[in-house]
């Protein structure tokens, strides 16, 4: 039986079923692809970095480093501090999306 060329209907949910991915990756060849966050020692405290892939950006986001949004779609990276302040519990919630320039030509705040 040949294949329909027809779109096919959604199924009313909001969610895409198992069929309907259309060549998105998934999360764990996303994670695969893109690693698990690594740890960086910068002069301004350590940080753990993790890279985000085109497909799973997904939101708009302001870059700390150019105050520019950073589109859905667009690659860039999370920033959060290892050594927060507030705990390591608390850290994460403090991430922030920055584009992969602007996190490498970065300002470093000394502690005073």
């Amino acid at each position: 039986m040949p294949r329909s060329t027809r779109p096919r209907r959604h199924n009313g949910t909001g969610r895409k079923s198992k069929w309907d991915q259309g060549g998105e990756t998934g999360p764990d060849l996303d994670r695969a692809r893109f690693g698990p966050a690594e740890r960086q020692s910068a002069p301004d405290g350590e940080w753990n970095i993790r890279r985000i892939s085109p497909s799973r950006a997904a939101k708009d986001y302001t870059c700390p480093g150019c105050s520019l949004v950073i589109r859905p779609g667009v690659e860039h990276l999370v920033a959060w501090r290892e050594d927060s302040l507030f705990g390591a519990e608390a850290a994460p919630a403090e991430r922030r999306h920055w584009h992969q320039h602007c996190w490498n030509t970065r300002s470093y705040r000394y502690r005073a």
